[in-house]
């Protein structure tokens, strides 16, 4: 039997033959890069994917949702769409927990991989946010998921500037159930050990980091690993905090679509 595809929706560009690909992190769906696709869609083929169990997928794929899975299994489903549409490789530009899982793509399939967009990269989880997610795994069969979601949100996006990153981000996590909610949370156990390992092994894949310089919890560990790794590039982005494609869309265009000129067959520029 034939596992169902994630819901995803595909933007054809007259003449260019790159393809990108958006991946969104948890709790969010495909409808985050509103502020990306107008832009994009003037250079590259576009296509949007709804991960397990967040925005239209949350119902599509009923043999799958009633146990707990990996990042493996999250990232086998994108696969299977890319295979669906026919994409040899293509460019992947993700946010939040959705950088894992591109980057756990190209580690299982770096052909596929022409260049990777990593916003808000979670490459580490600190001293803070492994006690968030320990106080977080200990209430989560006693508070409502909302709560818990609501709280993450404010830790990771404190600052008046990331309202709109917050509701945006609450009101799309809604869509997930609870027991949905709980398989995504027990991901969070695996982010340092793979990330452990990503660190280590450098893959010979053009990657850009777009990081908020106020991205307080996770912007210190991408420093160390753009200083090891010599494929890779920060950009800071300032006055910004964790979700920069939403908080600061012009400045997250740009250097992404110009860094994706940088590594494609056109030879074009950003606008």
């Amino acid at each position: 039997m034939t596992k169902p595809l994630l819901f995803h929706k595909s933007y054809q560009h007259p003449t260019s033959t790159e393809w990108v690909v958006f991946v969104h992190g948890a709790g969010g769906s495909s409808a985050i890069w509103f502020k990306q696709l107008k832009a994009y869609r003037e250079h590259f083929n576009i296509l949007l994917i709804d991960l397990r169990g967040h925005g239209r997928s949350n119902k599509i794929i009923k043999d799958i949702i009633t146990k707990s899975y990996s990042f493996k299994d999250v990232t086998l489903d994108v696969i299977q769409v890319i295979d669906h549409m026919k994409i040899a490789s293509a460019h992947f530009v993700a946010i939040s927990l959705g950088t894992i899982i591109v980057r756990n793509l190209a580690e299982l399939q770096p052909e596929r991989v022409r260049s990777m967009v990593l916003g808000g990269a979670i490459t580490r989880l600190n001293t803070r946010s492994q006690v968030l997610v320990k106080l977080g795994d200990m209430c989560k069969h006693v508070l409502p998921y909302m709560w818990l979601y609501s709280l993450f949100a404010y830790v990771i996006m404190p600052q008046s500037s990331q309202k709109e990153s917050r509701h945006l981000f609450i009101n799309e996590a809604k869509k997930l159930c609870q027991k949905e909610f709980k398989r995504w949370f027990k991901l969070s156990a695996d982010v340092n050990p793979m990330m452990r390992y990503f660190r280590e092994r450098e893959l010979a894949i053009p990657t850009l980091y777009l990081m908020g310089d106020m991205d307080y919890m996770f912007i210190r560990p991408v420093k160390e690993m753009v200083k090891k790794h010599k494929l890779s590039q920060l950009c800071e982005l300032p006055n910004c905090g964790h979700v920069c494609n939403i908080e600061k869309p012009q400045e997250f265009n740009f250097h992404s679509i110009a860094f994706i000129h940088q590594h494609s067959n056109a030879i074009n520029t950003a606008t």
